[in-house]
């Protein structure tokens, strides 16, 4: 009896030991400064991360993900609600300051002073202190993700103005999609026409302000690093087509787009034109697909573009092998869909045989071509097995909960434990201008 006591006692200790070591943080004043690349895989949750591994490798395999050391336990809350919009959570990030939802760049409407005590965001800053800059969204411009950290509106509807603040930003490099809202009415671009009210044509303005102009992925591969500034512009709206995987097949689209560079191929570029002369640089990264797929409640689109940000990770980790200089981070700001996979016995779940529509609790479910369709396959595990395994949709809205935030490189120790949405802007800060702010 007296050694089981002991026994609980021990493990009540470990476990309050544990948990302390990972509420405290070793803070200091001053830090050794460098470049910042943050990735962002919007609405991706840690059921989704282990759904890619066992789908692209397989079971207890490695994703470039895996392989970022340090952890933090995300909490994504608003001023005034639990679950954060997609502008909210991104001017969280840029500013370092709680705002209310479906705020861009600003706190609502109003203006907003930055945890560092300026009208500006992190970008902005590092802007004006001569770091060089750059976005990559796979989505159009004007997403919020990467879009708030050089623009703020009273509201993310506004994409006429956001795309011309955007495009005046000073921003060394930006790709993404969204040429429609860079052209007026009535012009024609690459991918169609203009949108825009006004007769402001940015793509004509960019190029009279030095920027050299990409459209495609063979462009991107063929485009001379040492432009001074580059624009990309690789869709008309999105570079994926954000719908179910009923309506892709009944119309004939693929995923993405096959003319426009994936996120890996844009980030592998962006590195390489941003560092040159040995320049310290910022680089905010957005896959915009994991969340419209998930809001779409695609499966198959939400593996393929989580996918797609592993291997911009990838990316990142082989130019950081030879530029330890380097802080990478990755975080969403919440979950799009309430993703959750699960696998049964063959017997209970045939690989040959469509999954029901719904499961028992009435959720809907998906395999490999969405509701009605064949269970998805893992990789191989190490004795050669591949098991089936369904997809459960708990929502089509973005949900609060299991976002992971990880760091590797210069300073990534400050990532770990619980962490604040407020804290990636934190840390960004201290390795930017080697100051951390309280």
């Amino acid at each position: 009896m007296f050694k089981s006591k002991q026994v609980i006692f021990s493990l009540s200790t470990l476990i309050i030991i544990l948990m302390g070591s990972c509420s405290n943080k070793e803070i200091k004043t001053e830090y050794e400064k460098g470049n910042v690349i943050f990735i962002h895989p919007d609405g991706s949750s840690l059921a989704m991360w282990n759904a890619v591994r066992v789908l692209y490798y397989r079971p207890g395999g490695e994703l470039h993900w895996d392989k970022l050391s340090n952890i933090g336990l995300y909490q994504g809350y608003m001023t005034n609600t639990l679950t954060a919009s997609s502008e909210g959570g991104a001017t969280i990030h840029a500013y370092g300051v709680k705002v209310k939802l479906l705020s861009y760049g600003m706190n609502g409407n109003k203006p907003l002073i930055s945890r560092s005590g300026t009208k500006m965001s992190i970008m902005q800053e590092a802007i004006q202190n001569g770091i060089r800059t750059g976005i990559i969204n796979s989505g159009t411009i004007v997403e919020p993700g990467t879009g708030v950290f050089v623009a703020s509106d009273n509201s993310r509807a506004n994409e006429d103005a956001i795309a011309k603040k955007i495009i005046e930003s000073g921003a060394d490099l930006i790709f993404s999609g969204g040429e429609s809202v860079l052209l007026p009415e009535g012009v024609n671009g690459k991918f169609g026409s203009g949108k825009r009210k006004d007769s402001l044509n940015l793509v004509k303005i960019a190029e009279e302000m030095g920027y050299y102009l990409i459209y495609n992925k063979e462009e991107l591969l063929s485009a001379p690093i040492n432009a001074e500034k580059v624009l990309g512009i690789f869709a008309s709206r999105h570079t994926f087509n954000d719908a179910s995987e009923e309506e892709l097949l009944e119309k004939g689209l693929s995923n993405y787009s096959e003319t426009a560079p994936t996120i890996a191929e844009m980030t592998k570029f962006a590195v390489r034109f941003l560092s040159k002369n040995n320049k310290q640089f910022f680089l905010v990264v957005e896959e915009e697909g994991t969340d419209n797929f998930g809001n779409a409640n695609n499966a198959d689109g939400t593996f393929e573009a989580l996918k797609r940000a592993d291997d911009a990770i990838g990316e990142i980790l082989e130019f950081m092998d030879d530029h330890t200089e380097t802080l990478l981070l990755t975080a969403a700001d919440s979950e799009a869909g309430g993703l959750e996979i699960y696998g049964f016995l063959e017997k209970d779940m045939p690989r040959d045989k469509p999954l029901p529509e719904k499961s028992k609790n009435g959720a809907p479910q998906d395999g490999v071509n969405g509701t009605g369709s064949l269970p998805f396959l893992t990789g191989k595990d190490l004795n050669g097995n591949r098991f089936p395994f369904a997809v459960a949709w708990s929502t089509s809205d973005d949900v609060f909960g299991s976002v992971i935030a990880k760091a590797e490189g210069l300073n990534a120790e400050l990532m770990q434990g619980k962490i604040d949405n407020t804290d990636i802007y934190r840390i960004m800060y201290a390795t930017l201008f080697g100051t951390w702010i309280e």
